[in-house]
């Protein structure tokens, strides 16, 4: 049976046009490819395997939610990049993962799917981990590798079945974020937003409640609203909400970014963006 997490994804991604989820199955499976080609670098290799592994006995709690929501955030911006109005594209995101926190968001999130599928088996030594999460990968490889249709969305449902252990993981950590907090738009995103000339005229800021003069350079949001560069300006640093519409820009917020991307599946699956995260 389906959670609810997934029913809404998959919901989703079914308003996609067959090419932009061929485009999407692709890019998916190339990255998920990659990421299993590096949990079996990392399971062959003993000293790779046990440095790792210390590295995850070594962390707290919250450090290791940490880990799991920068991966869940890197998973959601690659489901949401093919929905309107489309994302910024940033240079240098935030969401990229180093070699390091990848080896160990991968380590872990494998220990937590292999202790719910056998929970006996990691009741073994530590040293014997390594041999018994081989074998766990292995097989489940040979699964994946029996998936059809990389095309036809087949290829989504490892990762979306992914996503969702990752966001109810992070929202048992109570790490959700907190709705009416106010956050500032990221730096980048802002530096991203394009300088647009007015035309016509007649077009009011609804910052400053005056005219935007025609042929003056004025800042487009994604949700084409228009706006004074002075007066978005001292705006998008204490917020990052459009003063009309409420589009959310990028932030530098994990949690918070994490419930905007999501916010973005919701309403492209008909739900209600209220009733989702909890």
């Amino acid at each position: 049976m389906m959670m609810e997490e997934e029913t809404t994804i998959m919901a989703a991604t079914s308003t996609l046009g067959p090419s932009q989820l061929s485009d999407l199955s692709y890019s998916i499976f190339s990255l998920s490819f990659h990421h299993r080609r590096r949990l079996c670098h990392l399971l062959s290799s003993p000293c790779l395997f046990f440095l790792t592994l210390h590295r995850l006995h070594t962390l707290s709690l919250p450090q290791k939610t940490l880990l799991i929501a920068r991966h869940l955030l890197f998973s959601l911006h690659h489901l949401t990049r093919h929905f309107h109005p489309p994302p910024l594209r940033l240079p240098n995101p935030s969401t990229a993962i180093n070699q390091r926190d990848l080896d160990a968001v991968l380590l872990l999130l494998f220990l937590c799917e292999a202790y719910h599928d056998s929970p006996e088996a990691l009741e073994r030594p530590h040293d014997e981990w390594r041999q018994v999460l081989t074998s766990i990968c292995s097989n489940t490889t040979l699964k994946i590798t029996g998936i059809t249709g990389i095309f036809d969305g087949a290829a989504l449902i490892p990762y979306i079945e992914m996503v969702t252990r990752c966001k109810r993981l992070v929202g048992i950590m109570g790490c959700s974020g907190k709705e009416g907090k106010e956050v500032a738009a990221s730096p980048a995103a802002v530096v991203a937003l394009p300088a647009v000339e007015v035309r016509g005229g007649g077009i009011e800021c609804v910052i400053c409640k005056e005219e935007m003069r025609e042929g003056r350079d004025v800042c487009k949001f994604p949700c084409q609203h228009l706006f004074h560069w002075m007066c978005i300006l001292p705006w998008v640093k204490k917020r990052n909400t459009c003063p009309c519409c409420r589009f959310q820009l990028p932030s530098d917020d994990i949690f918070r970014e994490i419930q905007r991307l999501w916010g973005i599946l919701v309403k492209a699956s008909g739900k209600s963006v209220d009733d989702e995260w909890t």
